[in-house]
């Protein structure tokens, strides 16, 4: 599955629109590299999105093309959420 469909299917991101502009602006890496809206993610791979000067590192634990909302959250586990890390990573 595309990154930017995953982001909007498991709604870390709310909207593919927003979720494509992150990737494209290289706020999204996957296993550890800037990654592409098109980039195909895979169960057990590590994204790490910045929001602003929040860092978000997730484990993507599965991909599928359609979930209900309250089940959306089953698709990727939260490693870390830190506010204000993000300028200090960058």
């Amino acid at each position: 599955m595309r990154l930017d469909k995953y982001l909007k299917v498991s709604r870390i991101i709310k909207r593919r629109t927003v979720a494509n502009e992150a990737c494209a602006g290289g706020r999204v890496t996957l296993n550890g590299k800037v990654a592409k809206p098109g980039a195909e993610v895979k169960a057990g791979d590590i994204m790490t999105i910045r929001f602003g000067d929040k860092l978000g590192r997730y484990e993507i634990l599965q991909v599928q093309e359609t979930v209900r909302k309250e089940n959306a959250g089953d698709m990727f586990k939260i490693l870390s959420e830190d506010a204000g890390m993000a300028e200090e990573r960058a």
